[in-house]
């Protein structure tokens, strides 16, 4: 999943920040669960892994597959800045 702000994706980055997604949720505190639904793509209960947080080339995206929605895409980002000790808030 793509976490890279908005205002920097319009400058046309070659990298992008990603948190990946899994499948195998384990409930730790460094992750978000997403659910199902018409519009992120997620086909099964899955876990967003904030602690895994990495940058990859944008050349290796091949297609949007859907969007989280916004109150998910905040605990992902309110997580990864906790993370990484740079609250956003």
């Amino acid at each position: 999943m793509v976490v890279t702000a908005r205002r920097v994706l319009g400058a046309q980055p070659s990298v992008v920040q990603i948190v990946p997604l899994t499948s195998t949720v384990r409930g730790f505190a460094s992750e978000v669960e997403v659910a199902p639904d018409d519009f992120n793509g997620v086909t099964m209960r899955s876990a967003a892994q904030c602690q895994e947080v990495r940058a990859v080339a944008v050349s290796r995206i091949e297609r949007t597959v859907g969007n989280v929605g916004p109150t998910v895409l905040t605990q992902i980002r309110d997580l990864v800045g906790l993370t990484l000790d740079t609250p956003i808030n």
